[in-house]
């Protein structure tokens, strides 16, 4: 069984990646979707709260076999995870010219870090490839439209998930404007 490791942020999961997903199981027999667990700031989920927007998006909303893709988290060098899945083959999108210059970086890195593995680059059908989770993102906290990116459930869970965001901000921001002890020990720690 050939099984390849598709590994990045999903951050949100959108049509790009689900088109790679796609088009990577004409090639492998099983992919594993892994989910980068490292620690970053610019993450709008968890790594656990992505796993199950990806679980949602793969398995309900487009009922894709369980069998033929798995989804985890990870939080080691990606070489390392194919050696755990005895997989030989790294799935990696490319939009763009621009993404190219990283991709194969990337890669070499990769193939200098295990000889055994290869990276196999795929493009998004032609009307998902300027799609990016950042985009999305922005689009969701602009309230726009992300029906033609991402899937029904990632929708309700981005509206949802920046809903609560908005509110906090705007709680934090009325707290420090109507607290004059909060503002004046701010300014007193810059």
């Amino acid at each position: 069984m050939k099984t390849a490791i598709y590994p990045g942020t999903f951050d949100p999961i959108t049509f790009g990646h689900i088109d790679l997903i796609i088009k990577g199981l004409k090639v492998v027999d099983k992919i594993i979707v892994a989910i980068s667990n490292v620690t970053n700031d610019d993450h709008l989920f968890s790594a656990d709260e992505r796993k199950l927007l990806v679980d949602n998006a793969l398995y309900k909303d487009l009922k894709i076999n369980k069998k033929k893709v798995q989804i985890i988290t990870f939080n080691s060098l990606t070489t390392t995870l194919c050696n755990a899945y005895k997989a030989n083959l790294i799935l990696r999108g490319l939009r763009a010219v621009s993404d190219f210059e990283y991709e194969f970086q990337l890669a070499g890195m990769n193939k200098k870090l295990n000889r055994e593995i290869e990276t196999m680059f795929l493009m998004a059908n032609i009307e998902n490839q300027v799609i990016s989770s950042s985009l999305v993102k922005e689009i969701a906290r602009l309230g726009g439209d992300m029906a033609k990116f991402t899937t029904k459930s990632t929708v309700k869970v981005l509206k949802e998930k920046l809903r609560w965001t908005n509110f906090f901000v705007l709680y934090l921001y009325y707290y420090y404007q109507h607290n004059y002890l909060l503002r004046r020990v701010l300014w007193f720690w810059n």
